[in-house]
């Protein structure tokens, strides 16, 4: 009888712990993006000779963060063409064209995420559907938290991400001068966000 009563005394106090656990478990984070410390770059190989370099601003918007389970984490972002910087005003006019982006028909390069993998403690692989040009594909970024925690500067809960990815321009209908001007395009993106205010 006494170690029965030993063995429901166990029980229960294991189930009270997972309970208590459970209860603790954080809920996602909604982050909101720093647009002055977040932005895509990519690189495009130009005859062989470089790997031109462009960017673009992330547009205002949240996303929700789980570091406890990233399987919960959501992230939707709409980035605007009109942002492009080249380094050259006329090329930044060229590539906003019909030839390429056609930024007036298409203003913004979307990415919706389906689904967040974590690999270790700091990757993942973020799976989603990414629209250029008005066309939909899947796309996998590898994804790498830089740091959670309070920002030194701003005394705010922040998050800071990078994700890299490569994309076929050509599948996505922006397909001129391939392949003198190369089809694989390489993205990387930086991300800094704080926590969105409450109310």
């Amino acid at each position: 009888m006494k170690m029965s009563a030993k063995v429901n005394a166990l029980l229960l106090a294991v189930s009270l712990g997972v309970g208590a656990s459970a209860s603790a478990s954080a809920a996602p984070v909604t982050y909101t993006f720093d647009v002055v410390h977040s932005r895509v770059a990519f690189y495009v190989n130009h005859l062989g000779f470089s790997n031109s370099l462009g960017q673009f601003k992330v547009g205002d918007g949240a996303f929700e963060f789980d570091a406890d389970d990233w399987s919960k984490s959501t992230v939707g972002v709409a980035i605007p063409v009109s942002s492009l910087e080249l380094g050259d005003a006329k090329w930044n006019t060229h590539i906003s064209s019909p030839d390429f982006l056609d930024a007036a028909q298409y203003p913004q390069i979307r990415f919706k995420s389906s689904r967040l993998e974590k690999t270790d403690a700091t990757h993942g692989k973020l799976y989603g559907e990414l629209t250029i040009h008005g066309v939909t594909r899947p796309a996998v970024l590898d994804l790498r938290v830089n740091r959670i925690g309070e920002h030194p500067m701003r005394r705010a809960q922040a998050a800071g991400f990078t994700a890299t990815t490569t994309v076929r321009r050509s599948e996505f209908g922006v397909a001129a001068y391939v392949p003198a001007v190369a089809d694989e395009v390489e993205v990387r993106i930086e991300i800094e966000a704080f926590v969105a205010p409450k109310g």
